[in-house]
């Protein structure tokens, strides 16, 4: 019997990657693609910040088709719901019937994907759900797992975390006020390299700026052949 075809929500970030080696080494569905959300007008990763042509190299490493939901910027909610409802529906005329999440522990994510996935022929699943966030987050590490911090939310953590290694020493540097996953959005990670990838991305920080409280690391594309 063939398993279910799913769709796995990107974000570019480590919760996505590990999700995506996670579902692979559990074999119960079959991911057949990626669904990412891009700020049209940046042409970035909605939230992340990160360059499409990075996402691009991400999706090519996993091995896996790539579906960008394009989304303008600012985005009002009713905009938002109609794009994914047309993604909901085309993945169901294209025989997907499982939709995963990275996320964790916030119930009132969870809750609101699965109201808008209810009746529409798509299952919702959460490889990672409920696990504990500091024993994760040091598997990740401990994986090869590979990410660098694009974006910090000023008002969680200082800001010249930007731009850093998620490895075992950033574990040890953040507050213990700060969800070492990240989960309350305190800050966003790029995954460069992990289980499941076929090659690494080479990337080197650019500028950090301030973008309304959030800090922006732009992460640049190391050209083949050069170091970062």
């Amino acid at each position: 019997m063939s398993r279910p075809a799913a769709w796995l929500s990107w974000s570019s970030g480590k919760d996505s990657a590990f999700s995506l080696a996670v579902l692979r080494e559990q074999g119960e569905v079959d991911v057949v693609g990626l669904v990412t959300t891009v700020n049209a007008a940046s042409d970035r990763v909605a939230m992340h910040a990160v360059r499409r042509e990075l996402l691009e190299q991400q999706a090519d490493a996993v091995g896996l088709p790539l579906r960008t939901v394009e989304l303008p910027w600012p985005c009002p909610n009713e905009r938002y719901e109609s794009s994914m409802s047309e993604l909901v529906t085309s993945a169901v005329a294209q025989g997907i019937s499982v939709m995963a999440f990275g996320d964790l522990y916030l119930a009132d994510i969870r809750a609101y994907r699965e109201r808008q996935l209810q009746g529409s022929g798509l299952r919702p699943s959460f490889p990672l759900w409920g696990r504990d966030t500091t024993a994760l987050a040091q598997e990740m590490v401990g994986s090869g797992l590979r990410a660098r911090i694009c974006c910090v939310n000023s008002a969680q953590l200082d800001a010249q975390f930007a731009g850093r290694e998620f490895d075992a020493q950033l574990l040890r540097d953040l507050p213990d006020t700060v969800d070492h996953c990240g989960e309350n959005g305190e800050f966003h990670t790029f995954a460069s390299d992990g289980p499941g990838f076929r090659r690494p991305i080479m990337v080197r920080n650019g500028e950090t700026v301030d973008q309304d409280g959030f800090i922006v690391t732009d992460l640049l594309p190391v050209p083949s052949g050069q170091l970062p």
